[in-house]
């Protein structure tokens, strides 16, 4: 995994490029590439971590095997594509998914099983996350009753934005709301019982969803250490912030570099680089049942 990938470049082809996939448009399939670009507090830090995007590519392929539920996915035979000449296909396999384009329903389905992060900042102030009253005397990182719903939008610019179900109703009809509810904690519930089984605890996490013909699709990324929180079962005590499989390592040490979150992010030292690396393929070797050498 020596090799690093910050950026993919295909010729001619129409990309948008997020915080860690480049999406190229190729009609009716989009080529999602994941590369190692890693984000927190909403900025791209300029170090990369090696090998990050096949991992993130291969536990998302993982789950939509294991999940047989309708999603976007279609191969990772970039021989299917017609590819610009010179294309790299090398640097791209391991990390492409050739997926199905559909109409993206703007909203981040996010499922909490436990009491952490933004939720937990609000629990604290008023008992509540994102209008779910809960019962008083949780912990931090506490085990919730049962799994919420807590939507969220994302803002133009800063950090996502928590609406309440009801908002999210107003702003795409109670049926459509209601079935992306239904198939969000019964995602969550599926691939939590299966986590805690391999010694993980996925405490939150995020779905995207969308629309093609009228079906409704899971699409991006399922159930990765950069789309939720991934504790391990056999350290895990309530009452703080456990140790982590995610990106909240690296959160961790920017939180205490001296950066401001508001001007560009420090490089991160080769520590943090390889604790992270670490952290990723131990998480992908749980879940996945093979080491990363042979997932990857």
């Amino acid at each position: 995994m020596s090799d690093v990938m910050k950026e993919s470049f295909l010729e001619g082809i129409p990309v948008r490029r997020g915080k860690v996939r480049d999406v190229y448009d190729f009609g009716d399939r989009l080529l999602f590439v994941a590369t190692d670009r890693i984000s927190a507090f909403d900025w791209i830090l300029p170090t990369a971590i090696p090998g990050k995007g096949r991992l993130l590519t291969r536990l998302s392929r993982f789950w939509f095997d294991w999940l047989q539920v309708d999603s976007h996915f279609i191969s990772e035979d970039l021989s299917t594509l017609d590819l610009p000449s010179g294309a790299d296909r090398n640097a791209l396999a391991g990390r492409s998914m050739i997926v199905r384009k559909t109409d993206v329903i703007p909203v981040e389905c996010v499922v909490r099983g436990y009491l952490a992060g933004s939720g937990w900042k609000e629990y604290s102030r008023q008992g509540t996350v994102c209008s779910h009253r809960l019962p008083p005397g949780l912990s931090e990182s506490d085990r919730l009753p049962e799994p919420v719903f807590t939507p969220a939008i994302k803002a133009e610019s800063g950090h996502d934005e928590n609406i309440s179900y009801e908002v999210m109703c107003g702003l795409h009809g109670r049926e459509l709301s209601e079935e992306l509810r239904r198939r969000s904690l019964e995602i969550y519930s599926r691939g939590a019982e299966y986590a805690l089984s391999k010694g993980i605890i996925i405490a939150d996490t995020k779905f995207e969803f969308g629309l093609l013909d009228g079906q409704i699709l899971l699409i991006d990324e399922v159930m990765t250490p950069d789309s939720s929180r991934f504790w391990p079962a056999d350290s895990y005590r309530p009452g703080g912030s456990p140790p982590s499989f995610d990106k909240q390592f690296v959160r961790d040490w920017l939180m205490t570099s001296g950066w401001d979150q508001n001007s560009p992010p420090p490089e991160l030292p080769e520590h943090v680089v390889t604790g992270t690396v670490s952290k990723y393929e131990e998480a992908c070797l749980l879940l996945t049942g093979r080491r990363a050498s042979e997932v990857l």
